[in-house]
């Protein structure tokens, strides 16, 4: 278990876009839909490919099959093309938590999935998750605090002193969000491309970006040098 904080993966299976953010030296992971890869005419192994080519050393891929028999299936596959790079990613079902126990327990990384309450966290937990994956955006959108879901989270695993299983913020639609879902104890939020982006802007660095531009132009118009 990597004792890192404050990590940031982006929600995206899109090359180009990836291949940018993971330049700035800021992007620690991926989390990929299979579903929307394979609507963009592309096979969800060799995006995989490229992203781990890239150097991306966490990405979470998700399995497809509804048994826990087909999902271990499918993620051994998986782990037997991609090794270390891949981190198993699985719905909190229970077929889900049973393949999330039988690949714990083989040293897989698995992520737990569409985790909407504490009761799913602590069972997702108990099988052996590496991640569980609490839906901010969701639980927002069915009038639920998804903030305070990552807050009572994190509450029951410190209060536990139970550190196997790291918080993994999902469905974060907006800068401030990312902001408190650090605040709240989350170790890692997956953010799609724009959020990234967003988190550079402020009105008020742009403000202080022109002062500076100004103020520069106007030392050199005063200490130019004259030509005699």
């Amino acid at each position: 278990m990597t004792t890192e904080t404050m990590r940031i993966f982006l929600d995206t299976a899109d090359v180009p876009t990836i291949q940018k953010a993971f330049s700035t030296g800021l992007l620690d992971g991926i989390t990929t839909n299979p579903t929307l890869i394979m609507k963009s005419g592309r096979q969800p192994t060799s995006v995989y490919d490229e992203l781990a080519d890239m150097g991306i050393r966490d990405i979470s891929m998700e399995v497809v099959e509804a048994t826990a028999v087909g999902m271990v299936r499918e993620a051994n596959k998986l782990i037997e093309q991609f090794g270390d790079v891949a981190t198993i990613k699985v719905p909190c079902t229970k077929e889900g938590l049973l393949a999330c126990r039988e690949l714990a327990n083989n040293n897989v990384r698995v992520n737990v999935t569409l985790i909407f309450s504490p009761s799913q966290a602590i069972l997702a937990a108990k099988a052996g998750a590496t991640y569980v994956s609490p839906f901010v955006g969701r639980v927002d959108d069915n009038s639920f605090g998804g903030l305070c879901l990552i807050k009572d989270i994190v509450n029951i695993y410190q209060q536990q002193s139970w550190f196997q299983t790291e918080v993994l913020a999902a469905s974060i639609r907006n800068v401030r969000d990312v902001g408190r879902a650090f605040e709240y104890g989350a170790n890692i939020c997956t953010i799609p491309p724009n959020v990234f982006e967003g988190m550079y802007k402020h009105i008020l660095t742009d403000k202080g970006l022109e002062l500076f531009d100004e103020a520069w132009a106007s030392v050199q118009q005063v200490h130019a040098p004259t030509n005699i």
